[in-house]
This record gives structure tokens, C-alpha cells and sequence, in this order.
């Protein structure tokens, strides 16, 4: 038994952060799936999924930390395409763009603190995750 959705997304600022957990939750309900897996995966390459504690501090900590490891404003050699967006292909890259989950007993099975998010890097315009349940 196979269930595909997506999640679309339209951020108000370049970089940001979604949690995404309940919409997550919600179709491995409606998917009827009892024991299985839900793969969500980002379908743009400026954009990820990661699964994390949300917390304040921490999403502030990512932001620095991204930053440092691809400052946005440098003289990238992807910008003499015409692009600008090549420290937000690097950020993806850094995080990740997808995760696969496991489905017990019907329900996302997340350990205590474990947040699914969406992670913009490039932003301001439309952008969809695919969430494909699968399972018995």
C-alpha cells in the first residue's frame, strides 16, 4: 500500500525553517499504512528535510552555522551562470534533502524530541516536499 502527497510552500524570506511534523503525521494516517516507512524529500535543489529538535535556539544555532559554512554575498563560481543562489545549493547539500521515517503501528514513529522540518534556502516563490507512505 502506497500513499504519494505533497506539501507546498511559499516562504516570506529567503532562508526558513518549517516544521513540518503533523502534516507529515496526518498522511501516514490517511495512508492506512500500519508497519512501514514515509520517505519526505525536498523537490528543489535549494531546499531540504531534516529531522531535529525544535527548539528556538537551535534553529537560530543552524542559521549561524550555515552562514559560516556558506556565507550568502560570496563570488561563487555557480553565480557566473546568473544565478546568486549557489551558497543555498551548499546549504542544502549540508542538511540534507530527504529523510525516510518510520510508520509503527499506524503512526510516524519519532523518538522524543525529533522534529520533521522543511528547510529553505532560497525562498519567496513555490516549492513542493513529496511524502510517499509505504507499507502493509
Amino acid at each position: 500500500m502506497t500513499l504519494t502527497e505533497y506539501l507546498w510552500f511559499n516562504t516570506k524570506t529567503r532562508q526558513e525553517f518549517i516544521r513540518i511534523t503533523d502534516e507529515v503525521a496526518a498522511l501516514v494516517k490517511k495512508s492506512g499504512v500500519k508497519e512501514g516507512m514515509v520517505l519526505v524529500s525536498a523537490m528543489h535543489i535549494t531546499a531540504g528535510v531534516y529531522v531535529n529538535d525544535w527548539e528556538d535556539g537551535l534553529m537560530h544555532d543552524f542559521q549561524v552555522w550555515l552562514e559560516k559554512l556558506a556565507p550568502a554575498g560570496l563570488d561563487y563560481r555557480h553565480h557566473q551562470t546568473g544565478e546568486d543562489n549557489a551558497d543555498a545549493h551548499l546549504k542544502r547539500t549540508i542538511m540534507g534533502h530527504q529523510v525516510i521515517l518510520p510508520v509503527t503501528a499506524g503512526k510516524l514513529d519519532l523518538g522524543p524530541w525529533e522534529q520533521v522540518f522543511y528547510a529553505e534556502f532560497d525562498g519567496q516563490r513555490r516549492k513542493r516536499v513529496v511524502v510517499k507512505v509505504m507499507g502493509e
